[in-house]
């Protein structure tokens, strides 16, 4: 869909993660120690596994780029996997890598084990855990950082933090993102960053490092809720047109796809459900000072599959990480006896990196939809329709 896309390759104990962008117009700013930011940003968090002791990773971009400047042709991003050294032996291509070695036959509850096992016929479960993997995100991260370095020549700042981990909640601001607006942005982006837990609250970021160091000594995992908010969107991004069109569905899916996030709602969501429809939309006034406004945001940004000009709000559910080091109960696939499941090196908590994962898919399907509504090979050519479109917009809001 649209002229922005991209694919990702790699296992998580291969040699390296991959990804292919196309359709990046020509002459943006691209930094690779831009995108290793966001990429140390996802390896944070209060509650990672020893895996992030191991891999620092960071991009190297092999195309698409010159002198630190777009050329429009596809962009190629590597990131390789510092472990693979150990795993040269196992996961190698050639004929004789040992495939015998840390064979895999106890699915884990919660995880693609099983099912990918039955779709390709895998009699180990490691080769569909290392590509079902969550390393997978890092490319995705990789790619959303360069979405973002979009979004921000055009000014839209997309931003993800962490809303409650376990029972601790922080006080939600839900869809009155105005608030974050009072705050300032700069300093907003500063609460988030300097919490271990990414949660722009201070007590409750405390809060939640004791459940997480609570949890932890039990053996057991814990999720949460993200919420990723976008400021400086156009009115008329995505479509009311066609069913795939619609914003509000290729911002779920894409959310969704994110491993173990099992909910997303836009705005008041779910809550919308249980109100009357005189108390869950947001009405439309006018005044000869601003124009035509909003005085809520119930809406999360989004009527009818498009923007409407106000701040996107969507909210992020993501259940507790699957993989326990105390196991589950499951069955050897070879016996059919009643086992412990298989483990891997997990986390104890990893929605604040979850909520680095979802800012860079909502930022990449944003730039997705504003390189199909305004096109442009080149950065200008695009600035040009960006500039003349919330010229029109303003001019009618003024009416």
């Amino acid at each position: 869909m649209g002229s922005l896309r991209f694919l990702t390759a790699g296992e998580s104990h291969g040699p390296a993660l991959t990804a292919i962008i196309e359709g990046v117009p020509a002459g943006l700013t691209l930094l690779a120690e831009d995108i290793n930011h966001d990429l140390v940003r996802r390896q944070g968090g209060h509650g990672r596994g020893g895996r992030m002791k191991i891999e620092k990773d960071r991009a190297t971009i092999l195309s698409g780029v010159r002198g630190g400047q777009t050329l429009g042709s596809p962009i190629s991003l590597l990131i390789q996997n510092q472990d693979w050294d150990n795993w040269s032996g196992v996961m190698g291509a050639e004929p004789e890598t040992r495939t015998d070695e840390r064979r895999l036959t106890r699915p884990r509850p919660g995880h693609a084990d099983l099912s990918g096992s039955l779709k390709y016929h895998h009699q180990d479960l490691r080769n569909v855990l290392e590509r079902a993997s969550a390393r997978e995100t890092a490319t995705r991260v990789a790619v959303g950082s360069v979405a973002r370095s979009l979004l921000a020549v055009l000014g839209v700042e997309v931003t993800g933090w962490v809303e409650s981990i376990g029972t601790v909640r922080t006080d939600s601001l839900g869809y009155d993102v105005e608030q974050i607006g009072e705050i300032g942005l700069e300093k907003w982006r500063h609460r988030i960053e300097s919490s271990p837990v990414y949660c722009p609250d201070e007590k409750a970021s405390t809060e939640m490092v004791e459940t997480i160091d609570a949890a932890r000594k039990d053996g057991d995992t814990l999720g949460g809720v993200i919420v990723v908010n976008a400021w400086g969107l156009p009115p008329g991004l995505g479509s009311y047109v066609h069913w795939d069109r619609r914003l509000d569905g290729r911002l779920a899916a894409a959310v969704m796809s994110i491993p173990a996030i099992k909910g997303v709602e836009i705005g008041l969501g779910f809550a919308s459900a249980s109100e009357k429809g005189s108390s869950a939309h947001d009405e439309i006034f006018y005044s000869s000072s601003v124009g035509i406004y909003r005085q809520t945001n119930r809406a999360g940004g989004l009527e009818g599959g498009m923007t409407n000009g106000q701040p996107l709000v969507v909210r992020v559910a993501m259940k507790p990480i699957p993989t326990l080091m105390s196991p589950l109960r499951s069955v050897d696939l070879e016996t059919g006896e009643e086992v412990k499941a298989g483990v891997e090196r997990s986390d104890v908590c990893a929605v604040p990196a979850a909520s680095v994962i979802a800012e860079a898919a909502v930022a990449f399907v944003l730039a997705q939809a504003v390189l199909e509504k305004f096109s442009g090979d080149n950065l200008n050519e695009l600035m040009r329709g960006w500039r003349e479109h919330w010229e029109y917009v303003e001019k009618k809001r003024g009416l």
